[in-house]
């Protein structure tokens, strides 16, 4: 049997699929390092974009109670990701007396604390009108304060 060739055969030849291969090769070499590079930096800018989130929501919180400074910054041995604890949850009763409004806090009804999560701004003896200053309980990182409410980041969360 004699095989016998057409021009109308469909196909690539062996050549064509190498130069293929070989362009997909050069592109992966150019492109990987530099993904791995974006990455990093778009970590960087998260870390960045929450401790300016934190320390926006505790100037908020400040004002709203107004506060000149917080009665017990968070020193850097005890920084947190947790927002219901942070800044402060140990004031209620002496120092946090009245709310904004003037309304008389209840301190066995009310929660205790200046806290950027759950915040209980309203002296009304339930806990019903919580506000929240930041939108997530956790952050990624962990954060420290001043009494001046000036907020540091301990650690970004991508370590």
């Amino acid at each position: 049997m004699v095989r016998t060739t057409t021009t109308d055969e469909k196909g690539f030849t062996l050549i064509e699929l190498l130069i293929v291969v070989a362009i997909l090769g050069v592109l992966a070499a150019v492109v990987i390092p530099n993904v791995g590079r974006f990455i990093g930096r778009g970590e960087a800018e998260a870390a960045a974009t929450e401790l300016s989130n934190i320390q926006t929501a505790v100037t908020s919180m400040m004002v709203d109670n107004q506060l000149s400074s917080l009665p017990n910054p968070v020193l850097e041995a005890n920084a947190t990701s947790d927002m219901s604890l942070f800044p402060d949850t140990s004031v209620c009763g002496v120092a946090k007396i009245t709310d904004p409004d003037g309304g008389t806090f209840v301190p066995l009804l009310d929660k205790n604390g200046y806290i950027l999560y759950q915040h209980d701004i309203t002296g009304d003896g339930t806990q019903n009108n919580l506000v929240n200053y930041v939108a997530t309980k956790d952050t990624k990182g962990t954060y420290y304060v001043n009494s001046n409410g000036t907020v540091e980041q301990k650690t970004t969360g991508y370590e």
